[in-house]
Parts: structure tokens; sequence; C-alpha cells
């Protein structure tokens, strides 16, 4: 895949800013309906968030550490993507019905107790977010690397990893909403 970077800083902002608002409007939900969950093994809202914000802790710290760190302080006008960060990226994309993922038992919420400072969290996480994409402008979002969080031994490309993270972030926010929706109808 090879596409304008700022066309992908862009979209991947416009899609940060979308999840931002939506969990700000879960602010305003009861308890009850952010700890509904569909069926006794599916995650209800706060767990969706909780499963983000578990990834947040250890992607944002490593996506901040490289932009510090890079030695390659020049953008290139084009984003092309890696192989297998493409391949990572495009797993996480929501498809018109979610196809489960198992997920790690270290990063697997369920049941926890969780109140909405979950939501808060996540919140901040992807204000957080939206200062990364801004501070990648200035460099290289190809040649500068991250870890990933089951392997240090594995690198992605700066853009590349930015996909992964968003596109997660996505994936459980569409998980979220759908959990809504499955109240709505309910209700009504």
């Amino acid at each position: 895949m090879k596409i304008p970077t700022n066309q992908l800083l862009n979209e991947l902002r416009i899609i940060t800013e979308n999840n931002i608002e939506f969990a700000q409007s879960l602010l305003d939900q009861i308890n009850e309906t952010l700890n509904f969950r569909t069926s006794e093994d599916s995650w209800n809202i706060l767990e969706c968030l909780e499963h983000l914000n578990f990834y947040g802790k250890f992607y944002l710290p490593e996506i901040e550490d490289r932009i510090n760190e890079s030695r390659f302080q020049v953008a290139r006008s084009d984003f092309k993507s890696g192989l297998l960060g493409n391949y990572f990226a495009k797993m996480m994309l929501p498809k018109e019905k979610l196809n489960k993922m198992k997920t790690l038992k270290i990063s697997n919420p369920i049941h926890k107790q969780l109140d909405k400072y979950v939501i808060e969290e996540f919140i901040n996480q992807q204000n957080k977010v939206l200062e990364l994409l801004e501070r990648a402008k200035v460099v290289d979002l190809e040649r500068t690397k991250t870890s990933i969080s089951i392997s240090k031994l594995i690198k992605l490309k700066l853009g590349d990893t930015f996909r992964f993270v968003i596109y997660h972030n996505l994936r459980h926010i569409k998980q979220a909403e759908n959990v809504l929706k499955s109240i709505q109808i309910g209700v009504n």
C-alpha cells in the first residue's frame, strides 16, 4: 500500500477524533448500559475500552519514544506500508460483521469491575494519539521503527504502527457501538 503521508495522517486523525466523540457520548450513559453484555462471554462497552487502554499503555509510550529518538527527521511525501505491517493493520480493520478474534489473556478485561474512569482514560489516550499524529508529520514514517506488544524483536514502520493501533481502536469502538445498538433495539 502506498499513500501520500499527509493523507494517511489525516485519515488516522479523523478516525481518532470520531472515536473520541463516541467515547465522550458514553459519559452520559448509565452504568447498567455501560456494563451490559449481549452474552455471558461477550464484552460490554467498558471492557471494549479497557482492552484498548491496555494496548495504549504499551503503544503510546513506544510511539512517542521512537518519534523523540528518530534520526529520520524528514518526512517523505508518500508512505509505503511494509508487508507485515500492512497485514497487521488490515487484519484490525472492522468488517461489515465483526469477525471474532482471540485476545491474549493478559489483555482480556472480561468480568472486571469497571467504571467511567475507563472512558476518561480512553479519551486521554486518544488525545495523546492526536498529539503523536501531529508530531509524526516531521519524521520518516517508513524508516522510524517501533516494537510491537507481543515481541520486541519484531519492528514495524511507524506509519504501520499508527495504522494498526488506530484500526484496532476503531474495531473495538464498532464493537461497543454494536452493544449500544443492541440495547437500544431491545428497549424499543
